[in-house]
């Protein structure tokens, strides 16, 4: 007899099926870096960290909200085409990307 596990997370399983996305997050999975001007577009428009995350302060108590990045569908897509970025400009470039990473 199978046994199900139920996984209650926000984030977007690691290797779905065929969804409605599939074709866009292998799309992304696809592209190749292989131009300076690009890689650097890449880097300057996908962060190194999610924006998002923050810790408020509200009348004495904080308050923290989570990176809602973890639940965007293609996340682990754009994170893979941001170090394809960085690898290709530290060693296709051999430029220092330190302000690229958090």
């Amino acid at each position: 007899m199978a046994t199900l596990i139920h996984d209650h997370s926000l984030s977007p399983p690691r290797h779905p099926g065929i969804g409605p996305l599939t074709p866009l997050r292998r799309w992304i999975d696809r592209i190749e870096v292989n131009n300076r001007r690009f890689a650097h577009l890449i880097c300057r428009l996908i962060p190194c960290c999610c924006p998002f995350e923050r810790d408020l302060s509200l009348l004495g108590r904080t308050i923290h909200i989570p990176a809602l990045c973890k639940i965007n569908p293609v996340y682990e897509e754009l994170v893979g085409l941001r170090f394809r970025a960085l690898a290709y400009l530290a060693d296709g470039c051999g430029e220092d990307v330190t302000r690229y990473i958090c």
